[in-house]
């Protein structure tokens, strides 16, 4: 067995922990009570501040210039630095915080804990682009509004995506305030203007972008997973009624411009690395990708196992201590496309990506209920209400309730790691 996933932390509350221990290290930006944000990674139930670590004189080389990137509170220039620098980082904080480390005392000065410190966006997005690669979410859609013909021609061809708004993405935690919007009400020939009535969740992989590219100059395949820095979660809120008076011709537009809620954590790259897998072969009269988008590596190891999870938690479950209701648990792999086919279809046209651009991969559900990454598909459309354990029904979100997505990677010979989760509560429309 590889002895790094067998490696314990000497701090205490890492070695078994749910989300993070010393095989994840996933990096965010912080601040203590008081004081600025800077870069930390998380290792149990405590942040390390880098900036402190530096100070102590404990990072030298590659390490060293991977910390001095983060200053400013944002980790663009970091990711910028590319796969070098990231790991050994990530190394050097492994042999740190590893249970034989020679400096326990003096890092402990440098521990916060969690609950004390506020999370912000690891970095600055200049370009936010969501992705529909969730093939069964979009077979589930598209039986909704077209049964007999469910995915559209060029799906099984092209990554779909839309250019989302990136001024709105918010960190875990942020209150999503329900949208207004112009929505056509059933059995009416004249839209009206009001808080949306069918708000919803998307469970959705977010990834970050690395180094960049120069505009006018496509990522070829093979070298599209070194342009990915690292994985959030991501929660695409949607107004349902909003979306489907506006989608056409142009798609989605104030339906989904109002909040995007990410878990603050980067898992990088190098972390996901035990858990990834082959790409599961197309069904037999699918097409296969064109040469651009296809690479006999990216195939053989481009995709992901995350076990993702959905939980509704309502006004009455929190009065009453009633525990989250799980409404969704998931799979990264049923992402049609991997991620580096996503990196390279959005630079073919010659499209500048930068480092610290966000994408989502769209709603990933699976193919049975229980698997279903939205409410739109659990409800069917709002025709089959949800039955909680407080019971309530839903159909859609309410004021007051609150949607937690989590993830988490798990295989034989490897240590569990998480994400942290993503949080989002509704409050009421202006």
């Amino acid at each position: 067995m590889n002895q790094t996933a067998m490696a314990r932390s000497w701090v205490e509350h890492a070695n078994g922990h749910r989300d993070f221990p010393l095989q994840n290290l996933p990096l965010g930006i912080f601040s203590p009570a008081g004081q600025t944000p800077r870069c930390g990674v998380a290792i149990g139930d405590a942040i390390l501040d880098l900036e402190a670590v530096l100070a102590l004189g404990l990072l030298e080389g590659e390490a060293k210039v991977a910390v001095e990137a983060t200053r400013g509170g944002a980790l663009n220039a970091f990711f910028a630095l590319g796969r070098g620098p990231r790991v050994a980082l990530r190394e050097r904080l492994q042999a740190l915080l590893g249970e034989h480390s020679a400096h326990q005392q003096a890092l402990t000065s440098a521990l916060h804990a969690v609950h004390a410190c506020q999370m912000h966006l690891p970095a600055k997005v200049g370009d936010y682009t969501d992705f529909y690669v969730g093939i069964e979410h979009a077979r589930n859609v598209g039986k909704l509004f077209r049964p007999d013909n469910p995915l559209l021609p060029n799906y099984k061809h092209v990554p779909i995506a839309y250019h989302g708004r990136a001024s709105t993405l918010r960190p875990s935690g942020t209150p999503v305030r329900r949208p207004k919007g112009q929505t056509l009400p059933a059995g009416h020939s004249e839209p009206a203007f009001g808080p949306c009535a069918r708000l919803d969740y998307e469970l959705e992989l977010g990834i970050w972008i690395g180094q960049g590219n120069e505009m006018g100059q496509a990522i070829a395949i093979g070298d599209a997973a070194e342009h990915v820095a690292g994985y959030c979660l991501l929660n695409d809120w949607s107004a349902r009624d909003i979306q489907a008076w506006e989608y056409q011709p142009l798609g989605p537009f104030l339906s989904k411009s109002f909040i995007t809620t990410l878990s603050p954590w980067v898992v990088t790259a190098e972390a996901l690395a035990p858990f990834r897998s082959a790409q599961a072969p197309r069904p037999e009269g699918d097409p296969q990708p064109l040469p651009y988008l296809y690479d006999e590596r990216d195939q053989a190891q481009g995709a992901l196992d995350i076990e993702l999870e959905v939980l509704l938690l309502t006004e009455r479950m929190r009065d009453e201590g009633l525990p989250a209701h799980r409404l969704t648990l998931s799979n990264s792999r049923s992402m049609y496309f991997t991620v580096a086919q996503m990196v390279t279809h959005h630079s073919v046209n010659g499209c500048q990506l930068q480092p610290g651009d966000l994408f989502g991969s769209g709603t990933l559900s699976g193919a049975e209920p229980g698997s279903f990454g939205s409410l739109l598909e659990i409800t069917e459309g709002g025709k089959q209400p949800v039955q909680l354990a407080s019971g309530e029904v839903r159909t859609f979100l309410e004021d007051g309730d609150e949607i937690i997505l989590r993830a988490r990677c798990s295989r034989e010979g490897a240590a569990s790691i998480g994400f942290g989760e993503c949080r989002g509560r509704i409050v009421a429309a202006n």
